[in-house]
């Protein structure tokens, strides 16, 4: 077509006669129609010659409107890198409500259009590669108060010198229950952390934390822990994850990625108080105003939008796990539903933890310790011993 285009422009800018007196039999050597060759005959005319023109429409009524998208970028740079499309997409629901902007025609994008948008103006990096979603298996207990998170994490001060801060997180709703700056990971710290978890939000079913020093009696000799005999005491359970797999505290990894980009972005403290500060005000914003992917809702919210809490009078709820308390027979064996599994007969009288996911079990001891973990039989009765946990 651009090849007949330019014939026609020179037929008709330069006075050439390609059509040899027989304008009909010129369309049909060439297979065009007469009206396609006289609309173009025509606009050649009145352009001078023939130029490609967009088949973009003229208008588009569902096309987002300059000012919304120019909110999405201002509310990307203003909440940080660490919130997508979700997110913005909900601070915008909540500015679309304030403004009533249903009475002047503008509607929220969907998420997908929201990604575009900041695709457009770079602010997003793609990452194709990434693990989808959809191929998630979530993990999490079904009630607030069934879990608790803690794990301390390293921060940096203005003069370099290392800092940590301890937190804990509600395994269910995600809420930052408590977070404490410390010189160091010590017992001391971690003390002080949970029991602040403990007044303001309440003793939990369980705490979860690692095998860190802070938290575990393998630098006592002969003895339990300073944090284990405060968490037992107040009348949680107390369990360790498994060594070397961080993924078992996972939430509470996590946050602290989180929490270090909120940080990122603000002067570096200079002290231990004002990295307290600093936390007190991040803790607000992250439990009060910042919306979880989870909940769609900030976190705190969906705290309180919870019908019951969990506790230590009530063994945790999980969708995908059962979590149940149970003794040691004389022999050293106890019952996981109808098979029996051995944890040894200086256990004898004790009771164990037990974690069931599946086939899968994690046994702990009093002091949260991982004793072992089993794949059960279902062709056997007897499953014999656990396997060590590292």
């Amino acid at each position: 077509m651009k090849l007949l285009d330019a014939a026609l422009t020179m037929a008709i800018t330069e006075g050439v006669d390609v059509f040899d007196g027989d304008f009909a039999g010129w369309c049909a050597h060439n297979r065009i129609s007469r009206a396609t060759a006289y609309r173009h005959k025509k606009r050649i005319q009145e352009q001078g010659r023939w130029t490609p023109r967009s088949h973009r429409p003229a208008t588009c009524p569902h096309h987002t409107p300059p000012e919304v998208e120019a909110e999405i970028v201002r509310l990307r740079r203003t909440l940080g890198p660490d919130n997508g499309a979700d997110t913005i997409g909900y601070h915008l629901a909540r500015l679309a409500r304030d403004q009533h902007w249903d009475r002047e025609g503008r509607t929220v994008p969907c998420r997908a259009t929201i990604h575009k948008i900041l695709r457009r103006h770079r602010l997003v990096i793609d990452a194709p590669r990434k693990r989808p979603r959809s191929s998630w298996r979530r993990f999490a207990y079904a009630r607030p108060r069934d879990c608790y998170q803690i794990d301390a994490t390293t921060v940096r001060l203005a003069d370099g010198a290392a800092a940590v801060v301890f937190e804990v997180l509600d395994d269910c709703t995600r809420t930052l229950l408590a977070q404490v700056a410390a010189d160091a990971e010590t017992a001391a710290g971690a003390i002080t952390a949970i029991e602040a978890a403990f007044t303001e939000f309440g003793v939990p079913a369980i705490v979860l934390s690692d095998n860190g020093a802070a938290f575990t009696s393998r630098f006592t000799k002969g003895g339990i822990s300073r944090f284990t005999r405060h968490v037992t005491a107040a009348g949680a359970r107390l369990i360790h994850s498994s060594p070397y797999h961080p993924q078992t505290c996972g939430k509470v990894e996590r946050h602290h990625r989180t929490f270090k980009r909120w940080l990122a972005d603000r002067p570096a403290p200079a002290t231990i108080a004002q990295l307290q500060d600093l936390c007190d005000r991040y803790r607000r914003f992250y439990n009060t105003e910042r919306r979880h992917s989870v909940w769609n809702m900030p976190p705190l919210q969906a705290w309180h939008a919870a019908p019951v809490l969990g506790g230590p009078e009530h063994l945790p709820i999980q969708h995908d796990a059962t979590v149940s308390s149970v003794p040691v027979s004389p022999k050293g064996v106890i019952r996981v539903g109808w098979s029996s599994v051995s944890v040894g007969a200086h256990r004898a009288g004790q009771k164990v933890t037990v974690l069931r996911d599946g086939d899968h079990i994690v046994v702990y001891d009093r002091t949260g310790s991982v004793l072992g973990h089993l794949h059960l039989d279902a062709g056997k009765r007897y499953q014999g011993q656990l396997r060590p946990a590292a």
